[in-house]
């Protein structure tokens, strides 16, 4: 499992000032262990870490404090790469693996549903790609997923309010869909990748209402400490 921890973190930077967003400290552990551990409670073992800005404290974190059964590895970005040029680049070789899907995941948003059903889809033969679409009640905060009758992502629509499903950040890619990446960088998965595969219907999207919470305003970053307090048993202890 690839997860994302390379953005800047410019709306809580005040409150961060020398740690990339992901390693904001929560509950007495950085927010991106609470990440990893949830993934690692729902059966990931491998992790690799797509990382950028402070790199170094993300490596050094765990390599000091590594979670027991989980291997980590951190492949941090020689330029900004964008969320898709950083997953690519955190591949390496493994992702010419033409058997290989992969599972994604921002570091700095958590949603607690398991992410492994996104990976049956791609099995099936019924899309190169899979997303995870929050079921919410009030969209204002995000933008909005646009889908046909069978759940596959058509487009993605700019903030609004009323309800909506929202992109939470958790994905599953195929080889196809990685081999068909463009080389440009940088390259986004939300704006060059994901619409591009919109555009050809092969994105699925699994709904979900399970608990939400990304961590890029400092009213949701305050509010951290009592998702993760209030959800232990979603975690490797």
């Amino acid at each position: 499992m690839v997860i994302l921890a390379g953005g800047l973190g410019t709306r809580v930077r005040h409150l961060l000032p020398d740690l990339p967003k992901p390693m904001a400290p929560v509950g007495g552990r950085p927010f991106l262990e609470w990440v990893v551990r949830f993934y690692a409670r729902h059966g990931c073992r491998t992790f690799v870490l797509s990382t950028g800005y402070r790199a170094d404290v993300i490596a050094d974190h765990f390599r000091r404090q590594p979670v027991a059964g989980v291997s980590v590895t951190c492949r941090p970005e020689p330029e900004p790469l964008g969320t898709a040029g950083g997953f690519l680049h955190s591949l390496g070789p493994a992702g010419a693996d033409p058997a290989a899907a992969w599972l994604v995941a921002n570091g700095d948003s958590l949603v607690l549903a398991d992410p492994r059903p996104l990976l049956a889809p791609l099995a099936a033969g019924r899309a190169t790609a899979a997303l995870l679409g929050r079921v919410l009640h009030d969209t204002a905060r995000f933008g909005t997923l646009v889908l046909d009758a069978a759940d596959r992502l058509r487009a993605f629509r700019e903030k609004q309010p009323g309800a909506g499903v929202v992109n939470t950040g958790v994905y599953a890619l195929s080889a196809a869909a990685i081999r068909g990446m463009p080389a440009r960088r940088p390259l986004s998965l939300e704006t060059d990748v994901f619409p591009a595969l919109a555009a050809a219907g092969t994105v699925a999207v699994v709904r979900t209402t399970a608990d939400f919470l990304d961590i890029g305003t400092p009213d949701s970053l305050g509010a951290a400490a009592r998702f993760i307090a209030g959800n232990q048993a979603h975690f490797l202890p």
